[in-house]
Formats: C-alpha cells, structure tokens, sequence
C-alpha cells in the first residue's frame, strides 16, 4: 500500500504478526558467520526497529540481501563500533534521516559516544574538540556523499591510522548507511514510539536543523 501523503509512511509497514514467513531467513541473515563485535542481545529497554523492519517485510528478499551486507558492516567490520558509529551517524546527519539519527544515538551511546560527541557529529568535521582520526573519519563520510570519492587530505590522513581492511570497511559502512537512509527518508519510515519517549526533544531539535 503506497501514499502521496507526505505527512505519513509512504509505505505501511507490517505489524509483526503479518510479515511473511521469510522475514526469519531475513533477519538471521543480519548475523555474520565470524563476528568480530558481539550481536545485540534482546533487552527490553532497546528501540526494536519495528517500524523499519516492518517496511521492510514487504520485499523479504531485499531485505536478506541487504542483511547479508549490514550484518557484515555492523558485526564484522574491521574498524571498532565507536568509529562505526561515528560514521553512520554522520551519514544521518547530511542526510537528515531522523529515523537513522534516532536508532544510532542510542546505539552509539552504547558504543562510547558521550551526548557532547553526539552533537557535535551533527556540527561534522569542522567543530572543535575532535582527535585528528575522528575529524577525518567525519570528512570521509561527508566527501564520500558530496562526490563519491574520499579527497587527498583525508585519505592520507586516514591511511596513518587505519589499515587497508580498515579503510574498505569505512567506505562500504559509509555507502550502506547512505542507501538506508535514502530508503528511510523515501519510504516515509516513521520514528517508533520506544524512540519518541527516549528523547523527543533532541530528536525535534535534529530534525529542525
């Protein structure tokens, strides 16, 4: 069911108890055979995505194959989930994707991003107080959606720091987060209500950025 209304989700997403059978392949398709980062246990205080993989139950096919991808970027990446988190975060951020924004301010709390650093990610590269690998980290995701290709500058300062496994993973996080965030916004994928009562008053303030 699709909508021209763009005060609503251009497509509704399935309430749990209706999405096809596929959806379990779908979602055990987001662990990776050799994670390098633990999967995230089911606690009751976490956002559950229901709104997004609810969408996403329409095509349980794209959705395995996208889970194959993410489960790889998420839990298998060679960089560590605090720098994942910067990147995808910042990738929301030029974005405007809220629903992206929403998801990974709580799970890049987990990671070690204290609030500070979190507003900050917003302000990108350019605001002070950041280390030099985090700023260019920042830069990447921001030349990598203005032009498709990490500039000189911070390729070379990103290569001291980072090995080459390392910098792959960067650009493929930096892309994955980049198609999840143009779906998101495209679909109309609404924030859910365990998101909302989190902090409603910062996820506002993004989005009147």
């Amino acid at each position: 069911m699709t909508t021209p209304d763009e005060s609503g989700p251009r497509i509704h997403p399935l309430r749990p108890g209706d999405w096809p059978p596929e959806m379990r392949d779908a979602l055990a398709a987001l662990a990776p055979p050799d994670p390098r980062h633990p999967l995230p246990g089911r606690r009751p205080d976490r956002p559950k995505g229901l709104n997004v993989l609810g969408t996403m139950a329409h095509h349980p096919a794209l959705t395995r194959a996208f889970h194959v991808f993410n489960g790889h970027v998420q839990f298998a990446t060679t960089l560590s989930v605090r720098q994942r988190e910067l990147l995808v975060l910042r990738v929301a951020a030029v974005r405007r994707a809220s629903y992206e924004w929403a998801q990974h301010v709580v799970l890049g709390g987990d990671a070690g991003l204290d609030d500070d650093e979190i507003e900050r990610i917003a302000e990108g590269p350019q605001a002070e107080g950041w280390k030099p690998l985090d700023r260019a980290l920042l830069s990447a995701v921001d030349e990598l959606i203005a032009d498709a290709r990490i500039g000189e500058d911070t390729w070379n300062a990103l290569a001291a720091e980072l090995d080459q496994q390392q910098l792959m993973d960067l650009i493929f996080t930096v892309g994955a987060y980049d198609v999840l965030a143009m779906a998101l916004c495209s679909f109309g994928v609404e924030l859910d209500e365990d998101l909302l009562q989190r902090d409603e008053n910062a996820i506002l303030r993004f989005q009147d950025r």
